[in-house]
C-alpha cells in the first residue's frame, strides 16, 4: 500500500499539552474507524507549528477525506517513494 507524509500547519501545536495531543489523536482515530482499514495512521511528528504525519492509504484522495472529516489541515501530501536510513549505505 502506498505511504504518504502529510504536513499539517497548526500554529503553536508544539506547545500543546499531553491532553490536547491526546484529543487530536482521539479525533483522528474516530475518523479512521469510520473510514475502515484501507487507511492507517503510522505515526506523527510534532514540531513548533506543524505536525508531520505518516499514513498508509490506497490514494491521496483518501488522505484528503480523512483530513476533511477530522477537520485537520492537510497543507501538503506527498507520496513516499523510498525509505533510506544508515543501513542504506552498507
Amino acid at each position: 500500500m502506498p505511504k504518504y507524509v502529510i504536513e499539517r500547519e497548526i500554529p503553536g501545536v508544539g506547545k500543546s499539552t499531553a491532553e490536547q495531543l491526546k484529543e487530536i489523536a482521539k479525533a483522528s482515530n474516530e475518523v479512521l474507524s469510520k473510514m475502515g482499514p484501507q487507511i492507517q495512521w503510522v505515526n506523527s511528528y510534532v514540531t513548533d507549528n506543524k505536525i508531520y504525519c505518516i499514513y498508509n492509504a490506497p490514494n491521496e484522495e483518501m488522505v484528503l477525506e480523512h483530513a476533511k472529516q477530522g477537520g485537520f489541515p492537510a497543507n501538503s501530501i506527498s507520496k513516499i517513494s523510498a525509505l533510506i536510513d544508515p543501513i542504506t549505505a552498507e
